[in-house]
């Protein structure tokens, strides 16, 4: 019997998506499922949704909701744990990411995987999940983390780095990229064939093709015809000048790098339809309509699932059966990008089967993708660097590495910025000298 623990469950909508998925599996349909939240409510809400779509399906699993002190119980023997925490949510975490550095004249978009938002998203976050791959290593030793929490290349390093649990890191990203590149530009979307391998939200679309025919010389023509340009304008400029496609959205890459944010040049905004303060937006919105949204899902109402496209229940399917899966995963780079820094994080095509998760090798990235990937993977190493030895400095030297932040702000500027962050966080991060 297969035990499934869920960290973060108050994520309710998630919790739906990924365990209602693994009720869907044969193996898995008896699995004791373990819920840990900070929530009480959150957490009672995702327990009698998932119960209901036990009942529904006809699966036999065994639900458990326990609050966050008692994670030990909830982790013990567990041979999977699947991390959906957001330490600080959105209120206070998010908005105190995106409001202190507004003072300093530093706009954002979505703020959750570099950039200072994502810094200190990964300070708030690292601790935590340390705290509990410490549990999982004495009570779950032999257990699978399934990271879906951002900043994913940040939290998945340091856990990978300072603990000897078994994780990989999971993200959407990959996932869809050629299939929507080509369907954004209406060009035959199915039966391609596509390499992809980067870092996590940065990864480069390598190679594409459909029935041999390789598609790059059409995508980048209609990426500049006017009738398609404005789609993607971020990630078809980067395109244009370095010659491949990433993977993560316009808005998200528009705060990789320093071009695109400039308070000095207000007019790339609306040039390359950048979205400022998308991600409060977004979570504004989905705070209005949880209330609707929870009323169908905690209902006594038969709740059904269809099983998506999800990556855990496809990998714990796989690790249990031995039937191969393939997926985009996050992990040390041990030789397999080899003009990316040795134990940086890395996105890598990765085969699952009994053995786990097994990344493949890539060699070099093109060099003009893998310069400017190195350039993000300073600020990933640097924040993890801070986190892992609590050095306050580090924290500085990731900010004023980072591409977007020193190509607006003073050392002087990020340094202040940086104490205003760690006051107004408080108790959601350790103490630093």
């Amino acid at each position: 019997m297969v035990k499934i623990c869920f960290l973060g469950a108050g994520s309710t909508v998630f919790a739906k998506s990924v365990l209602g998925d693994c009720m869907h599996v044969d193996i898995l349909k008896d699995a004791q499922i373990s819920l840990v939240d900070i929530d009480p409510q959150r957490l009672a809400d995702s327990e009698k949704m998932l119960k209901n779509i036990n009942r529904t399906l006809g699966a036999k699993t065994t639900i458990k909701a326990y609050p966050a002190a008692d994670a030990k119980k909830a982790l013990k023997g567990a041979d999977y744990v699947v991390n959906a925490v957001q330490v600080g949510g959105y209120e206070p975490g998010t908005v105190i990411d995106f409001e202190i550095p507004k003072k300093y004249g530093l706009q954002q978009t979505i703020a959750d995987t570099l950039g200072i938002g994502g810094i200190f998203r990964a300070l708030r976050t690292i601790p935590v999940m340390l705290d509990y791959c410490r549990i999982m290593e004495k009570v779950a030793p032999g257990a699978w983390l399934l990271n879906y929490t951002n900043p994913m290349a940040m939290i998945t390093g340091a856990i990978l780095k300072a603990t000897s649990v078994h994780t990989v890191g999971l993200c959407h990203s990959v996932q869809g990229c050629a299939r929507h590149l080509c369907w954004m530009l209406e060009l035959p979307h199915d039966e391609l064939k596509w390499k992809i391998a980067g870092i996590n939200h940065q990864g480069w679309l390598l190679e594409i093709s459909r029935h041999g025919e390789d598609l790059y010389p059409e995508i980048k023509r209609r990426a500049q015809l006017e009738q398609y340009k404005h789609k993607d304008t971020v990630r078809f400029e980067l395109m244009k000048r370095f010659g491949y496609y990433v993977t993560e959205s316009s808005e998200h890459t528009s705060e990789y790098v320093p071009w695109f944010i400039k308070t000095k040049a207000p007019e790339l905004i609306n040039r390359f339809h950048i979205p400022l303060d998308e991600y409060p937006r977004r979570c504004i919105g989905q705070i209005k309509g949880w209330q609707e949204m929870r009323e169908k899902l905690v209902s006594d109402e038969p709740l059904q699932h269809n099983r998506g496209g999800e990556y855990a229940s496809y990998i714990i399917e796989a690790v249990e059966t031995g039937k191969p899966f393939t997926l985009g995963g996050n992990v040390l780079n041990k030789g397999l990008i080899t003009n990316l820094p040795t134990n940086c994080c890395v996105e890598v095509l990765c085969v699952v089967d009994r053995n786990g998760v097994t990344p493949t090798y890539v060699g070099d990235l093109p060099p003009q993708c893998a310069a400017l990937t190195r350039t993000n993977v300073n600020v990933q190493e640097m924040a993890i660097e801070a986190a892992l030895t609590l050095r306050k400095d580090h924290i500085y030297q990731a900010a004023m590495l980072d591409p977007h932040t020193a190509a607006e702000l003073t050392i002087d500027e990020i340094v202040a910025m940086c104490d205003d962050l760690i006051e107004a966080h408080g108790d959601y991060l350790p103490k630093y000298h």
